[in-house]
C-alpha cells in the first residue's frame, strides 16, 4: 500500500471514528426514563475488577486451554 492510500485510511478512520463519538450525545443518559431503576454503582476496586482483572484472566484461560489442548506436532 503506498503512502497516499495509507494517508486516506488513516483519515477516513479518524474522521469516522470522531463522527461516532460527536453523535452519541452523552449528555441524553442524564434523563431517566419511565421505570428506570439504576442499581448501586461500583467501588474502583470492583470496577478496575471488572474492566481490567477479569478480561486478562479470560484471556489468560483460552491461552491455557489452547495451549494444553493443542494437538499439533511439538517441533524439536
Amino acid at each position: 500500500m503506498d503512502k497516499k492510500n495509507a494517508k486516506r485510511a488513516g483519515v477516513v478512520a479518524a474522521g469516522t471514528t470522531l463522527m461516532m463519538m460527536l453523535m452519541t450525545a452523552p449528555a441524553l443518559a442524564l434523563v431517566r426514563d419511565d421505570g428506570d431503576d439504576p442499581g448501586p454503582g461500583l467501588s474502583a476496586m470492583e470496577t478496575i475488577g471488572l474492566y481490567v482483572v477479569a478480561p486478562i484472566a479470560i484471556f489468560l484461560a483460552i491461552t491455557a486451554l489452547v495451549m494444553v489442548l493443542d494437538k499439533s506436532k511439538k517441533q524439536v
